[in-house]
């Protein structure tokens, strides 16, 4: 198989790591890090929607992280407003659309109205789907479809995966294709576990804010080498 046709994953969801170290290396305050990630991903996603790639997950606040300290917390929170507010302005100009996938009870009501505004400003365009994961955890979106199931009276005998799947935030989002991870760690850190089951997975010890075009390329060409078997 030459490199030109090597196929590349519809869905490619990524777990942001290492923006804190990233900044304590560069004796940067830590939000400078969450901002700088932004920054990348913002670059990076580009290139993948051009490659073909249509649906990217970026995991950038989880459901464990509101244990960090307040103050990251609430510099995070800030930062996620401004995007919402602002740098999607670009994004839709780049024919980029923005949706949320995570819970919705422990986010601001600003927040909220920002990321219902930026969703709606960018829904018809057509480039490429950005899905900004916040206050998400694979954990709380497979206990929240099954509390779905239940407040509307399915029986146990009557619950499938398809259903599951169905009352999954946004279900009409396919399945992960290939999952990466940045950073050293090996881990998914309840990142996608529904649509993660046959996922690809690849790792780099690079930081999320200095990772390149090029080492992102390499990992996508990499997927395309590998053969698929979904448990066959």
């Amino acid at each position: 198989m030459s490199e030109e046709s090597l196929a590349v994953p519809r869905h490619l969801g990524i777990i942001l790591d290492g923006n804190r170290r990233w900044a304590k290396e560069h004796n940067l305050p830590i939000i400078e890090g969450h901002r700088q990630g932004f920054l990348n991903a913002k670059k990076l996603g580009l290139s993948l929607f051009d490659l073909g790639i249509e649906y990217v997950s970026a995991y950038v606040f989880s459901t464990e992280n509101w244990k960090r300290s307040k103050d990251e917390v609430r510099d995070l929170m800030k930062l996620f407003l401004w995007v919402a507010k602002h740098e999607i302005k670009e994004l839709h100009a780049d024919n980029i659309r923005v949706r949320m996938l995570g819970s919705r009870e422990r986010l601001s009501k600003a927040l909220l109205k920002a990321i219902d505004d930026a969703e709606e400003l960018t829904r018809h365009n057509t480039r490429g789907t950005l899905l900004l994961c916040v206050d998400y955890g694979g954990h709380q979106e497979i206990v929240d479809a099954v509390k779905q199931l239940v407040s509307r009276g399915v029986k146990a005998a009557d619950v499938t995966p398809e259903l599951i799947a169905e009352n999954l935030y946004e279900p009409d989002v396919p399945p992960v294709d290939l999952v990466i991870r940045t950073s050293g760690e090996q881990r998914l850190s309840n990142f996608m576990l529904w649509r993660a089951a046959y996922s690809e997975l690849l790792f780099t010890k690079t930081y999320w804010p200095a990772l390149s075009e090029e080492e992102m390329r390499e990992m996508i060409d990499e997927y395309g080498r590998r053969q698929r078997r979904f448990g066959t």
